[in-house]
């Protein structure tokens, strides 16, 4: 046999085109279609698919419950990361509730989507599922407590973000009352719900966690059980609509950014149990005249009152507080 000499430029062309051959059939991401939808198999053994892919821009999709494959029935539990990515005619989609994840960008940029329901068989929404959906007038959901439960992983995971009307079961809700049945209420639960004007928190409530009501601005009352003992980052903020809130004396942590833009603010009252404010905890509070810091406080971050332009009265406690730069 004859020996072949390549060239160092006959070599790196000869392995380009074998990357070029290896890499030009299509990679399926799906196993299965099903009356226009594709489907991954994802347990074979409890019978599980995902849907992946849209096979036609439909403008109206219900996803079925359960699906056939090969004489089998599987039932369908997610809905795949970027499953409806792009889909600019789509106008509804019904969810069934034998869906219990949506993942990561699985409507972005639907922007004629109008109306989506989300079943209480949910319980985690992927990073930026309804991102870009801009058009959306009506999220649907099950009841009060399936949202507190889910995990919305950033604002934009929960389509209220955009819908800013809460509906449940057909019926839009503008006074919102948490079951007792809810400890906590997780993070971005009601982001951007700006169609609230009231929330009625219970004892069994004891966390409010980060961008929980963030941009809830039709906001005018809030009334908090002596449970919450820590109110998150961000859980309030841009509620301008709010004109005074007394918060209960079980919360000992008010975090950063937590009242924010509440530009409505014109009275609060923090109580003994406090002891930390985070940073910029009530920047922006323009309406805020006065304020009083019970001696429990022990650590108040920076720019937690900046902005707060007419503040005219403040009482700072006399044990040693620690006050970071610029906080006022």
């Amino acid at each position: 046999m004859s020996n072949i000499n390549l060239s160092s430029s006959t070599l790196r062309q000869f392995i380009i085109l074998q990357f070029l051959i290896l890499f030009s059939f299509p990679v399926l991401a799906y196993d299965f279609t099903y009356n226009n939808l594709k489907f991954n198999i994802i347990s074979k053994e409890n019978c599980e698919v995902e849907i992946t892919e849209v096979s036609t821009n439909s403008i109206e999709i219900d996803i079925p419950s359960t699906v056939e494959y090969n004489g089998k029935i599987y039932k369908v539990t997610a809905i795949a990361n970027k499953a409806f990515y792009d889909c600019s005619n789509l106008s509804r989609v019904g969810i069934p509730n034998s869906i219990t994840r949506i993942g990561e960008f699985a409507f972005r940029n639907c922007s004629s989507l109008r109306s989506v329901n989300i079943p209480n068989s949910v319980t985690s929404i992927g990073r930026s599922a309804f991102v870009l959906c801009s058009g959306l007038e009506r999220a649907e959901f099950a009841n009060i407590e399936s949202i507190c439960n889910i995990y919305f992983e950033t604002s934009y995971s929960n389509p209220l973000y955009y819908a800013h009307n809460l509906y449940i079961n057909g019926g839009k809700i503008t006074d919102l009352i948490i079951p007792n049945s809810v400890t906590t209420i997780r993070q971005s639960a009601f982001d951007g719900c700006s169609g609230l004007t009231s929330i009625t928190i219970p004892n069994s409530v004891t966390s409010i966690e980060r961008y929980a009501f963030n941009g809830c601005s039709g906001l005018t009352s809030i009334t908090m059980a002596n449970s919450v003992a820590s109110i998150g980052d961000y859980a309030f903020s841009g509620c301008s609509g709010l004109t005074s809130i007394t918060i209960p004396n079980s919360v000992y942590s008010i975090e950063s950014y937590a009242f924010s833009g509440c530009s409505g603010l014109t009275s609060i009252t923090i109580p003994n149990s406090v002891t930390s404010i985070g940073s910029y905890a009530f920047q922006g509070c323009n309406g805020l005249t006065s304020i009083n810091i019970p001696n429990s406080v022990t650590s108040i971050g920076s720019g937690a009152f900046s902005g707060c332009s007419v503040l005219t009265s403040i009482s700072i406690p006399n044990t040693d507080t620690r006050i970071e730069c610029l906080s006022f």
